[in-house]
């Protein structure tokens, strides 16, 4: 282990600890107690979870634009109101707005104030980078873009090396089902580059490559060599800037986890599933017809083994 990572392994050591007493609750946790004891039909659990999910946004909303987003009728969303002990939508909105505010503006109750141990602060980190990944998707384009070009790419090679090379197994594995040929390459030097010449030579045009920290230059050569073979290369790292962005074709970042000796990968795993998605929108008709064959051939494998 190196010296940095022993540092890290000190600095993120699991002390034992408990919340206080006198902690103050979470807003979801005080919103859960509004609701709790009261039965519900299931239109009104489904307001009530909306709520708990989107409580920031859902305590400001008019009655109409609540059960628009919910999908219920605004008589569903006065009812459930009353159920609660209101005596209409307005009522349970003001009861709503300080507990939303609280989580908004840093008051006791929001995670920060509430963290009382490591683990904690791995997990705040991580939904910070799925937060910023969030944002991202804001414009879906890109990923829609990328995920019709990688569809498109017979073969399709997948890169990752290193302690990138289990989200790349991740994002070969669920590929196969819906892409006729997709290959994996997680070993470099000349085995990278010969299966790289292969791809080109069969036809692919795209790689998809993983790069997380610490970036191996054993990635940055494979992917050089991937340019000089004719293919280009869509990147999913944690860096905006550098060699490895200035090699890709096109780089999309998510956040890793490093708050822990050793990293998390939330953020980029939720970006590769995306980019999956879009690859499965760019031809839905050979998706649909892949997943059916996958899953015949999965019924079969039970039926031996029930037998």
């Amino acid at each position: 282990m190196s010296s940095g990572q022993q540092a890290r392994a000190q600095a993120s050591a699991i002390t034992p600890g408990k919340r206080s007493a006198e902690a103050e609750p979470l807003p979801a946790d005080k919103v859960r107690a509004l609701f709790g004891g009261h039965r519900l039909s299931p239109a009104q659990r489904r307001i009530a979870q909306y709520i708990t999910d989107h409580l920031t946004e859902a305590a400001f909303l008019s009655i109409t634009d609540l059960a628009e987003r919910v999908g219920v009728s605004q008589p569903s969303v006065t009812r459930f109101a009353s159920s609660l002990g209101f005596s209409g939508y307005p009522g349970l909105r003001e009861a709503l707005q300080p507990i939303a505010l609280s989580a908004l503006s840093g008051a006791p109750g929001t995670r920060e104030e509430i963290r009382r141990n490591e683990l904690q602060a791995a997990v705040d980190a991580e939904i910070a980078n799925l937060e910023s990944l969030r944002r991202v998707f804001a414009d879906t384009d890109q990923v829609l873009d990328v995920g019709r070009e990688l569809a498109r790419s017979v073969p399709l090679t997948i890169l990752g090396l290193r302690i990138s090379a289990s989200l790349a197994e991740y994002f070969a594995y669920a590929a196969k089902r819906i892409h006729p040929d997709v290959r994996l390459v997680s070993r470099g030097g000349s085995v990278a580059y010969d299966a790289l010449l292969q791809s080109r030579e069969a036809g692919g045009t795209w790689v998809l490559a993983f790069a997380m920290p610490r970036h191996a230059h054993e990635t940055l050569a494979a992917m050089r060599a991937a340019r000089r073979t004719g293919l280009r290369v869509a990147l999913i790292t944690d860096l905006t800037l550098g060699p490895l962005v200035e090699e890709a074709e096109v780089a999309l970042t998510a956040g890793t986890g490093s708050r822990l000796v050793f990293d998390s990968y939330a953020a980029p795993g939720v970006l590769a599933a995306a980019i999956l998605q879009a690859m499965a929108d760019a031809d839905p008709e050979r998706t649909q017809l892949r997943l059916e064959k996958y899953e015949q051939a999965a019924e079969q494998h039970h039926f031996f083994l029930d037998h």
